[in-house]
């Protein structure tokens, strides 16, 4: 799942994106409630996590104004205002559901699922697929023609990547950002490396290949021509 986390305390944000993007989840963040409102407002996101004292703009400020432009994105308050006044404003002003600092990662995770799976998320995006290969986003699955296949979480998010860019080239770079959050080039053939292995486990079995390599550009997820 693609995820914004708007946190202004390093810490809590770095501990938060190494736990959820080991469960293979794509997290990006904002430190101030400015910009994350920006994020929220401009970009799809299956879930944000918001906490309530931010700089520039609060919590609450961000959440009224999304769900007054008609942003349904589900939202987690998270935050150490843990009074009985404090949730009950985080969810009348559009948060879905409301943890407090200190919490236990198991339970932040239990409550994000808890949130994919709410019926009104039905219309949000669950499945992944090209040709016969699908991916389920809450049961965190892939299979190809019926074939369940075993991925690591870092091979899960390239291939989630590569899947909601189907038929596009996706580059080097692109890769390096927004399925490792490197925002340099670290000289090293990560991206290789695991197209390689991704390649083995989707393709190597079966009579056609759907990750294809771009001469020059990159890279490309397509059914067959």
């Amino acid at each position: 799942m693609k995820l914004l986390l708007i946190e202004d305390d390093d810490e809590t944000a770095a501990y938060l994106s190494k736990g959820l993007g080991e469960q293979g989840h794509m997290v990006e963040r904002s430190a101030n409630g400015k910009d994350g409102l920006f994020l929220a407002a401009s970009e799809n996101y299956d879930v944000l996590i918001v906490d309530r004292m931010l700089p520039g703009l609060d919590g609450l400020a961000v959440v009224k104004t999304l769900r007054g432009a008609g942003v349904k994105t589900p939202v987690l308050f998270l935050t150490t205002m843990g009074g009985i006044d404090d949730r009950v404003e985080g969810l009348e002003s559009g948060g879905d559901d409301y943890l407090t600092k200190p919490f236990a990662f198991s339970e932040l995770l239990a409550r994000l699922n808890a949130l994919l799976r709410r019926p009104h998320m039905a219309d949000q995006l669950t499945e992944l697929s090209v040709g016969g290969l699908r991916m389920d986003l809450l049961k965190r699955t892939v299979t190809r023609d019926g074939r369940a296949i075993a991925l690591q979480p870092q091979e899960f998010r390239l291939l989630e990547y590569l899947l909601r860019h189907a038929g596009q080239i996706v580059t080097r770079t692109m890769l390096l950002e927004n399925v490792w959050e490197f925002h340099f080039d670290p000289q090293t053939n990560v991206v290789e490396t695991n197209i390689s292995r991704l390649r083995a486990k989707i393709d190597r079995e079966f009579d056609c290949e759907l990750i294809r390599t771009v001469r020059g550009a990159g890279y490309s997820l397509r059914a067959f021509d």
